[in-house]
C-alpha cells in the first residue's frame, strides 16, 4: 500500500518535479501517493505548510530560511533537504519602458541594460516619482536577483526604485494597470505578460547569477524527522522525474501536463518555452534561445549546497540591514539537508558531490568535481559583476558589496 504525501505548491512551471513523479509513476515505484494543494500566494504556501495542511511545499528558498530565523513571524525551523530548480525567472518591464531601456527585442546585457535603467531612475526620481518593481515575496530570490542586480548597476533599491510584493498570477495585471513598471517573477507570468502585451522580457535571471538557487522542497524539521523514509523516497521519484523532464523527446507532453486545470492551468505553448528554454520576448515575436534558462537536473541541479543557503542569508542581511550573527548563520546553513539528499541517493548509482558547500560564482569552465558516487562536471555558476562567494568569509563578502 501506497504512503500518501500532500505537496503545496504555486501554479509554476518550477513545481514541475513532484508533479511529474506522480504523473509518471516515479512516485508509485517509490512506494508513495502524492496529492497537491494549490495556493496563488507564497504566504498562504508557507500557512499550510506550517500548521500541518501540507506535508511539504513547493517554497521559496529564502521563505525557508527566513522563516526558519524567526522574520516576520514567530521562528518555525523548516529542512530543505531538494533544491527543485536554478532560475527561471525573468526580468518583464511595461513596453514604453523596456523600449527606452532595451530599443532591441533582445536579452540584454546585464550591465549595459543596468546602466540605462539607471538614468531612467534617476529621472523619474527627479520628475518626484519611483520606478515601481513587482516581485513575489520580501523573501525570494526574485527579490535578491533583482536588488543584486540594480545595486551592482548603480541603482539603490528603496531609495532611487520601490520594490513591492505581487502574487505570480497578478503580475500581468498590475503591469496592465500601470501598478508595477517592471517585474522579477518565474514562468509562465513573464509569457502572460508578454502575450497580453502589457510587457516586454528584457533579462532571465539566469543572466544575473547563472545557478542561481530558486525554489526548494520544505517541510517542517520535525516532519522530515518523522516522515524521514517518505521524504527519501520522494527525493528518488524526484531525481527520476527531473531526468524525464529534462529530456527533449518529453516536453510537450510534460507541458502539457503542468498545464491542466489542477495543476497550472494555463497555456500549454508558455509553459512549453519554459522548459524548452525558448522565450519569447514582446508580442508577436520570434522565441530567442538562452541555455539553462530555468535548470531542474544536470550538474547536481537539485543538490542542496549548503553555500547557496549560506549566500541568500547574506542577501537577507544586507537588504533587511542587519549585522551578522554567527549563530544565526549556522542556523540559516542547516535549513539546507545535504545530508538527507544523500541518504535517499546513496547506493542508487545517482550523482552525489563529495563535497557540501563550494565558492558560489566560482566557476568560469567545465570543472569536474570530487564525488562520492557518479560524474559531474560543472558549468559556469558566474555573477554578471564578476564577484563571487565564500561561505566562510561572509562578513568580508558583505562589506564588499555596494
Amino acid at each position: 500500500m501506497s504512503e500518501q504525501l500532500t505537496i503545496g505548491f504555486l501554479p509554476l512551471v518550477d513545481a514541475c518535479l513532484p508533479i511529474l513523479a506522480q504523473e509518471h509513476g516515479f512516485a508509485e515505484e517509490e512506494g508513495l501517493e502524492l496529492s497537491f494543494l494549490r495556493d496563488v500566494s507564497w504566504a498562504t504556501v508557507l500557512d499550510r505548510l506550517l500548521y500541518g495542511h501540507s506535508d511539504a511545499a513547493h517554497l521559496l528558498a529564502p521563505l525557508a530560511i527566513a522563516t526558519t530565523l524567526g522574520r516576520g513571524r514567530p521562528a518555525q525551523p523548516l529542512s530543505a533537504p531538494f533544491v527543485l530548480g536554478l532560475n527561471g525567472n525573468a526580468v518583464t518591464l511595461r513596453t514604453g519602458l523596456a523600449m527606452r531601456v532595451a530599443p532591441e527585442a533582445a536579452l540584454g546585457d546585464p550591465a549595459e541594460l543596468g546602466k540605462a535603467l539607471a538614468l531612467e531612475a534617476r529621472a523619474r526620481k527627479a520628475e518626484g516619482s519611483l520606478l515601481r518593481f513587482g516581485v513575489v515575496h520580501r523573501y525570494s530570490s526574485h527579490n535578491y536577483m533583482l536588488r543584486y542586480w540594480l545595486a551592482a548597476c548603480g541603482v539603490r533599491p528603496d531609495e532611487d526604485v520601490e520594490i513591492v510584493t505581487i502574487a505570480p498570477p497578478f503580475v500581468a495585471d498590475a503591469l496592465a494597470s500601470g501598478e508595477i513598471d517592471g517585474a522579477c517573477v518565474g514562468e509562465p507570468y513573464s509569457s502572460v505578460a508578454v502575450d497580453r502585451g502589457v510587457g516586454r522580457i528584457v533579462l532571465a535571471t539566469a543572466q544575473i547569477w547563472r545557478r542561481g538557487v530558486e525554489k526548494v522542497l520544505a517541510l517542517r524539521e520535525s516532519v522530515l524527522e518523522e516522515k524521514r523514509h517518505q521524504t527519501e523516497a520522494l527525493i528518488r521519484a524526484m531525481r527520476k522525474a527531473g531526468r524525464h523532464f529534462v529530456d527533449p523527446e518529453n516536453w510537450e507532453e510534460n507541458a502539457r501536463i503542468l498545464a491542466r486545470a489542477d495543476y497550472l492551468d494555463g497555456d500549454p505553448a508558455q509553459i512549453l518555452r519554459a522548459i524548452s528554454d525558448r522565450l519569447v520576448l514582446e508580442r508577436g515575436g520570434a522565441p530567442v534561445t538562452y541555455s539553462d534558462f530555468m535548470f531542474q537536473h544536470n550538474e547536481a541541479a537539485n543538490f542542496p549546497w549548503v553555500s547557496q543557503a549560506q549566500w541568500l542569508y547574506s542577501q537577507l542581511l544586507r537588504w533587511d540591514r542587519i549585522a551578522f550573527d554567527p549563530h544565526e548563520a549556522e542556523a540559516a546553513a542547516r535549513v539546507f539537508r545535504p545530508d538527507v539528499y544523500r541518504a535517499a541517493l546513496r547506493g542508487t548509482g545517482d550523482d552525489l558531490p563529495g563535497a557540501n558547500a563550494k565558492v558560489e560564482g566560482g566557476v568560469t569552465g567545465p570543472l569536474a568535481v570530487g564525488m562520492e558516487q557518479g560524474a559531474i562536471t560543472l558549468k559556469g555558476d558566474t555573477f554578471f559583476d564578476g564577484s563571487s562567494f565564500d561561505p566562510d568569509d561572509i562578513r568580508q563578502y558583505l562589506a564588499r558589496l555596494p
